[in-house]
């Protein structure tokens, strides 16, 4: 990851998002799993998060996330699911009729992990050395 500027502030601040389809369908393979690989990517590019890696599971989504600082990271798995969901669900009409019946693609439920430039041991150790430095 790369450090990122704004006016006032330097971060760099990454995320490990999870998500996964309701009821737990295998769905996400073939077709959808590359239209949807497709999808998030363009609205990452579209939002200007940086997306580090994308792994499409047949039952959940594994993505790796940059956002600037004040970028929620629930806003980010919020934005993702919904173009994703309205996407997959018009390109693959059949899909909702199949599996879905008139629900949304996506459980309610999301896992976050931060993942940044530092281990913990090594930012515990950077802020009990500052009166050190100086």
């Amino acid at each position: 990851m790369k450090i990122l500027s704004s006016s006032h502030a330097k971060h760099c601040l990454g995320y490990h998002i999870i998500f996964c389809p309701k009821y737990r369908n295998q769905v996400l393979e073939g077709a959808i799993e590359i239209e949807l690989k497709r999808i998030l990517g363009e609205t990452c590019q579209t939002y200007g998060w940086t997306l580090h890696a994308i792994e499409i599971m047949p039952d959940h989504v594994h993505v790796f996330v940059q956002a600037d600082h004040t970028t929620a990271p629930v806003l980010i798995a919020k934005t993702m699911k919904s173009i994703s969901a309205v996407h997959i669900f018009s390109t693959f009409k059949d899909l909702k009729k199949r599996r879905f019946w008139g629900s949304g693609l996506w459980s309610d439920g999301t896992f976050y992990s931060s993942v940044g430039g530092a281990s913990e041991e090594a930012v515990k150790q950077y802020i009990a050395t500052q009166k050190q430095r100086g």
